[in-house]
């Protein structure tokens, strides 16, 4: 997630803003930011590609800018490759109003194609200038009205922070699905989206609601709601350290992520349904080539990886065409068969991944479509695929990915949906119910969350076992596969995740007094065949944990020595859900053993180098 600070009192407000900003930055950036004015310096905007310390220095630390209202931003880009045009603050044409904005402006082509027929001209790739340029063509000299008009157009998620020349003794904020945080001082006020930028100059803030408008002034803050009522918001007293303030209290950067999917699977979902139909941009297959489509190749490593296994049920189920999961560390070597009518679906959180890149260039060199998920715009593997869907998870800190595999595997659910209603190999009835079940996915994901001290208590009994088994059948394996990955790599505990049906075929052997088994038991139609696995295990000393749905909890209880218990939902959608409690459980093992959660050992974030 983007970062945004804005300030107005009497000090310089550019030194502020810099600062501010750089106690975002742990939220990754590809690009930074300010706008100040000063009254003989007019509006200055400076913005850089790159890390803060680029701005800085084009701006003597903020010595180079004079004025005491500001605002300041460090952006993740989503719309438009990471370059100085495209970071923020937008600015409008007139250069009168400056913009930063965290979210995503869902109808940001419709108000573009609107301003460009009355002659406005963009300079940038991103949906905030239509925002700025929004501004600008309602502005007729009373802000307020402007920006209450503009917002009457804006359908999305969005915290924006505006600066207006012809009104430089106010700032204003407006909040929609994207955290915003008012910072109040003596002298001066402030706008954040995070408290960190604001703990070093005041500890009391308030935290705007969605709809609401804050209008900043020295000496105060005025909140509005949609309808421009006075609304009285509370004032709260911080008490964090600013190191705790960072990961918005939680005390590890894991933790703060599990605990943002269900948000960042409603920003990766909510925008791309539209009346039970999958739209998504960067994305053009015509049914033609969609039934001539021989194989589905994915490529990918680690998580990513393991969101493909998921993704072979899914998408053959959906398609009835053949899907092969392929290592991307083994692609180059081992004779693909490809053909033109091959699709190679390649996976990367940061579109870095050295193997999955030079995998994509082989495929592509065979001849296959190359259609991309990834996390980062403007990233290699984003430019070079033929196509490519970004998640929008905003960046991840820790190590140990959560939010980036959860997003991942909502885009491929979009896909296979995408795909199957265009081929028609799902009915409208059930294309509408999978894309309905896909909308309620984030509400289910709050209801598991909300059970996290349940495996919290699970953990506590199982963190001191030395080897630890994961078993399932068809998408539970796969899910499996992620869970045992998530344990191994952050709680330094062996672990394999096996096929169920495969223990017999000498796994079984390793199975002794005491060994601690996790047995997925969501996919219902193998239920009573995983529980006969469960049994196996059992008759030979193996303690059992269970994970399966709510309605199968209190049979799968009768065997297993502890059940997790998820909601259900669709089938096909069920992996999304069974991953968190794996996820929770890996955490909480690992910190009961008091390992470095955020970054483990011998791991990278980003693997560049074979």
């Amino acid at each position: 997630m983007c970062g945004i600070v804005g300030f107005i009192g009497a000090e310089e407000a550019a030194p502020i803003l810099l600062d501010g900003l750089s106690r975002l930055e742990y939220r990754g950036y590809d690009s930074a930011g300010v706008a100040v004015y000063g009254e003989g310096c007019g509006l200055q905007v400076v913005k850089a590609k790159g890390r803060l310390k680029v701005l800085e220095e084009l701006t003597q630390n903020g010595r180079a800018l004079h004025g005491a209202a500001g605002v300041g931003h460090t952006r993740w880009a989503t719309h438009g490759e990471p370059s100085d045009v495209n970071s923020h603050p937008q600015v409008s044409a007139d250069g009168r109003f400056a913009v930063v904005h965290n979210g995503i402006i869902e109808n940001y082509v419709e108000i573009k194609e609107f301003l460009q027929s009355k002659g406005v001209e963009f300079v940038s790739q991103t949906d905030t200038e239509v925002v700025a340029q929004l501004l600008e063509y309602y502005y007729k000299g009373g802000l307020l009205e402007a920006v209450g008009k503009t917002l009457e157009r804006l359908r999305g998620a969005y915290a924006l922070g505006i600066l207006c020349a012809d009104h430089p003794d106010m700032l204003i904020a407006v909040r929609q699905d994207s955290p915003l945080i008012v910072g109040r001082g003596e002298g001066f006020q402030m706008l954040a989206s995070d408290v960190t930028a604001v703990i070093k100059y005041t500890r009391e803030v308030s935290y705007l609601d969605d709809g609401e408008i804050a209008i900043l002034t020295r000496d105060g803050v005025e909140v509005m709601d949609r309808y421009h009522q006075r609304v009285d918001k509370p004032v709260s007293h911080v008490d964090w350290e600013i190191s705790a303030a960072e990961k918005g209290g939680y005390e590890h950067f894991m933790a703060k992520e599990i605990m943002e999917q269900p948000q960042a699977v409603r920003k990766t979902i909510s925008t791309r349904i539209r009346e039970g139909r999958v739209v998504m941009e960067g994305m053009e297959f015509s049914p033609a080539y969609l039934r001539d489509m021989d194989k589905l190749y994915i490529i990918a490593c680690g998580s990513s990886y393991h969101v493909g296994m998921v993704a072979k049920y899914v998408l053959e189920k959906l398609l009835r065409k053949p899907v092969e999961v392929t290592l991307a560390s083994e692609f180059r070597y081992c004779d693909p068969i490809v053909t033109k009518n091959t699709l190679a679906l390649v996976i990367s959180q940061s579109g870095e991944t050295i193997d999955t890149l030079a995998a994509m260039r082989e495929a592509k060199r065979l001849g296959a479509r190359v259609l991309a998920i990834v996390n980062v715009v403007g990233s290699t593997i984003a430019r070079e695929a033929d196509g490519v869907l970004y998640t929008w998870a905003g960046p991840e800190i820790a190590v140990a990915t959560t939010k980036a595999y959860s997003t991942q595997l909502a885009v491929v659910y979009l896909l296979g949906l995408s795909f199957a209603q265009t081929m028609g190999t799902v009915s409208e009835e059930e294309g509408a119910a999978l894309a309905e079940a896909l909308l309620a996915l984030p509400g289910k994901l709050e209801e598991v969350l909300e059970r996290r001290q349940d495996v919290q208590y699970f953990a506590s009994l199982c963190f001191n076992h030395p080897s630890i088994f994961f078993i399932g059948r068809n998408l539970d394996y796969a899910v499996g596969l992620e869970g045992s990955l998530k344990l191994k790599e952050i709680s330094y505990i062996h672990s394999e995740a096996y096929a169920a049906g495969e223990l017999k075929h000498g796994t079984i052997s390793l199975i002794e007094p005491g060994t601690l088994v996790v047995a997925l038991a969501s996919y219902s139609p193998l239920f009573e065949k995983l529980m006969s696995n469960v049994v196996e295990v059992k008759s030979r000393g193996a303690r059992v944990l269970g994970l399966t749905t709510a309605d199968l909890a209190e049979e799968m209880g009768k065997t297993a020595d502890y059940v997790i218990a998820v909601p259900r939902t669709h089938p096909l959608l069920q992996p999304s859900l069974d991953v968190v409690p794996l996820q929770l459980f890996a955490y909480y093992v690992a910190l009961q053993r008091g390992c470095d959660i955020d970054k483990p050992r011998n791991l990278a974030k980003s693997v560049t180098v074979e």
